[in-house]
């Protein structure tokens, strides 16, 4: 994609509950020509919300959420789905951005021979899950640097703002600190996950 600009550290050196509603319109862009724009996100903040991962600490499993911002977070859930989040805040911290659902944009032959089992484009990349399996987002990209722009995955702002009033909502899928209002998307977007 021509005209785009590399998000730099300092963008994701803040709250998550800050970052998550400016990632809203960005493109995850895969060094492979697959791209999305950013439509759905959730913040986790660390020890302040035990929904998060880095609620209870430290550990070797979510050791990539405590280190510097802009790198990305990925985990293994229910045994058999990825999902992905960047990382925000100070190191150690312990907070981030997980990404939810992009709007395919380029490379929608890559993101369908990923999903053979997706029969409308629409659901490609409608869900976390779906996403990472989409751009083929692995525990290999964990600790993966979004802003070196060495890595095979980056986000970018293309020019397109974030929406002016993002639909915020709480969290899907938590069952810890559920009514925290700590999720944002692009409303009247097919691609979302769900209203």
């Amino acid at each position: 994609m021509s005209s785009c600009i590399l998000l730099d550290r300092g963008f994701y050196q803040r709250d998550p509950r800050e970052v998550a509603p400016a990632l809203l319109n960005k493109v995850l862009l895969r060094d492979d020509g697959r791209s999305g724009r950013i439509v759905e996100v959730e913040a986790y903040c660390g020890a302040n919300d035990a929904a998060a991962h880095t609620y209870r600490g430290k550990s070797r499993r979510n050791a990539s959420m405590f280190g510097p911002a802009g790198h990305m977070y990925v985990y293994f859930t229910y045994g058999m789905h990825w999902c992905c989040n960047a990382v925000c805040g100070e190191v150690d911290e312990g907070v981030g951005v997980l990404l939810r659902a992009l709007a395919p944009l380029t490379g929608l032959e890559r993101m369908r021979a990923a999903r053979a089992a997706c029969r409308r484009d629409r659901d490609l990349c409608r869900g976390p899950a779906r996403l990472c399996k989409a751009f083929d987002i692995d525990g290999s990209c964990d600790g993966l640097d979004l802003v070196g722009g060495l890595g095979s995955l980056t986000i970018v702002d293309d020019g397109t703002p974030p929406p002016a009033k993002p639909i915020e909502t709480s969290r899907v899928g938590v069952s810890q600190a559920a009514d925290e209002p700590w999720r944002w998307y692009v409303a009247d977007e097919p691609h979302v996950s769900r209203r």
